[in-house]
């Protein structure tokens, strides 16, 4: 398949490196700390602050790992300069993780400095390459590494405040960092991603998401005496765990063109809103099955959660999909009648909670036989 308009060379393969497979190890601390955010219910609801302060915690976490992800997909290098500073960004990447809790107040400090630390380590390494490479590259990482500044500097004047207004100029800061590479796609395109390794890295990052799944699962063994709902719950949430994970990876391995060069923005913020859901289905699972939520808001969050991964998982990989090969609009209309029958009937009858998470397993598993 022939390479996007504006793109100037055929990208070779890359491979994920031993180190970059080290770094992955920390952000699993990192996302089970903001998983665990999810699951403070009170009185049969999880409020809106605990919501918003899973988003407010989990997106750091994601753009700390995009940033030194992109930096290693167009310009890393498996090198002792390049190792050191991805040794450094392991550091402070250990710091944010420490300081990851619902009590912003308590470990603001540690947070920034570990967060802040990672992102300007990761401007660093592109102002350190920009004159070592070719001119297309060179005005990337030039770019790159001088405008991603803006956004770490407006971050850093929230130390000068207190109360809530730290935390609006903090994830300003942030804002502004990731939308950055959404207004300077001219310079992006001309070094396009290697779309092999770009797809490789975020199907690790997914597997650390499933995982967390895999833990909800234990946690329903563990919580209660070995009864036949209770195994069926487990045995119904394996299976479902098991199709997420083939839909996902007979997509990503199978179905996706790895020729196709772009500058890897449909990957990189699609996959937020995939990871967001699977740690919303992950936290559902224990919530369903400990029976912490009132029943039609449970309904709200689980159905609801599934319905975000099928949107955003839908919407990647029909860009990196050969058009045969696409999902069509009768298939999305028939899994999202499906879907909705099944909200829709929970809804009028009540059920035990075995039968909701059979359910989203049938779903799963009729999904991911569609698309693959």
């Amino acid at each position: 398949m022939r390479p996007n308009k504006g793109s100037t060379e055929i990208v070779g393969e890359k491979k994920v490196t031993w180190l970059e497979l080290f770094y992955d190890l920390l952000f699993v601390a990192a996302v089970s700390k903001a998983n665990h955010v999810l699951l403070h219910s009170s009185h049969g609801t999880i409020s809106v602050e605990y919501l918003i302060k899973f988003v407010l915690i989990f997106i750091p976490i994601w753009w700390s790992w995009v940033g030194q992800t992109l930096f290693n997909n167009r310009f890393g290098q498996d090198i002792s300069n390049h190792r050191i500073f991805m040794v450094f960004q392991l550091f402070f990447v250990l710091i944010m993780t420490a300081s990851l809790s619902v009590n912003f107040d308590r470990y603001y400090i540690p947070f920034f400095v570990g967060y802040i630390g990672s992102r300007a380590l990761t401007a660093i390494q592109y102002l350190t390459v920009h004159k070592s490479n070719r001119t297309h590259q060179r005005m990337t990482a030039k770019y790159l590494g001088t405008y991603f500044w803006i956004g770490i500097l407006i971050s850093t004047f929230s130390l000068f405040f207190d109360s809530w207004i730290r935390y609006v100029i903090l994830y300003a800061g942030i804002a502004v960092d990731i939308m950055l590479p959404l207004f300077s796609r001219r310079y992006l395109i001309i070094t396009p991603t290697h779309t092999h390794h770009l797809l490789e890295r975020f199907g690790l990052f997914t597997l650390i998401l499933i995982g967390e799944s895999v833990i909800s699962i234990l946690t329903v063994l563990q919580s209660s005496s070995w009864t036949w709902t209770s195994i069926l719950f487990a045995l119904f949430t394996f299976v479902l765990v098991i199709a997420m994970w083939w839909q996902y990876f007979d997509n990503l391995e199978r179905k996706v063109s790895k020729e196709i060069q772009t500058a890897g923005q449909t990957i990189i913020y699609g996959h937020l809103f995939i990871y967001v859901s699977m740690g919303f289905i992950a936290a559902s699972i224990q919530l369903l099955f400990q029976q912490q939520l009132h029943y039609p808001l449970m309904l709200d969050f689980i159905f609801g959660a599934v319905l975000l991964y099928f949107m955003s998982t839908s919407f990647v990989f029909h860009r990196y999909r050969p058009k045969h090969t696409r999902l069509r609009a009768r298939s999305l209309a028939v899994l999202l009648g499906l879907l909705g029958c099944f909200y829709a009937l929970d809804n009028i009858f009540y059920v035990p909670n075995y039968i909701v998470i059979g359910e989203i397993m049938m779903f799963f598993i009729i999904y991911a036989k569609v698309t693959t």
